[in-house]
């Protein structure tokens, strides 16, 4: 480090020390990557899952400022200043992985191939499933027959064309009746809210 970069950092430091936030958040941004690396360099595959690296980072933080702020620690420089931060990083990870390790033990991989045999993620919620089953119910009560048989067919996944040619309708007359019903239920959802 150059000689003006410690003569920077001391300054910062001493103003640090005097209670200066401004000099807390310049030290933080110029130390924050060392920090990371740190974490997560000792930071272990399995715990990885658990922690989030810039949390560590910022709890580290939160201990320096407290310590500096209640028990009125002094940092000599950035030297200093980086040995603590380091020493810091590692206890807390230790203390992470100690009240972690009894999940980390319990904690199971997955069979090879078994991704695929938990519930599909196109299927809806039962919640999404009974809504649905609502909306389905406000339709019918608004539908006159001829009304009733194009939506049960537009819910079966037929196409306009479809429609119109099942149930003897021109298409756009298929697309009127849709559009007017998707307006009248909206009106009535309107009103009921």
């Amino acid at each position: 480090m150059s000689e003006n970069a410690k003569s920077a950092l001391d300054h910062l430091l001493d103003r640090l020390h005097a209670g200066d936030a401004a000099a807390a958040a310049d030290i933080f941004v110029a130390y924050e990557p060392l920090l990371r690396r740190v974490v997560r360099r000792h930071l272990v595959p399995a715990l990885r899952t658990k922690l989030d690296s810039v949390d560590v980072v910022q709890s580290v933080w939160v201990d320096l400022l407290r310590d500096l702020r209640q028990a009125g620690a002094r940092l000599r420089d950035g030297d200093h200043l980086a040995a603590y931060l380091t020493r810091a990083a590692r206890n807390r990870l230790i203390d992470r992985f100690r009240q972690h390790r009894a999940a980390l033990r319990r904690q199971q991989a997955l069979p090879e191939g078994s991704v695929g045999a938990g519930p599909a993620a196109d299927e809806p919620r039962p919640s999404q499933a009974a809504q649905a089953a609502e909306v389905w119910q406000q339709i019918q009560a608004l539908c006159s027959p001829l009304q009733a048989t194009v939506v049960r067919l537009r819910r079966e996944g037929r196409k306009v064309d479809e429609i119109a040619a099942q149930t003897g309708l021109h298409p756009s007359s298929v697309r009127r009746l849709l559009y007017d019903l998707a307006r009248r239920l909206g009106v009535q959802r309107k009103q009921r809210a």
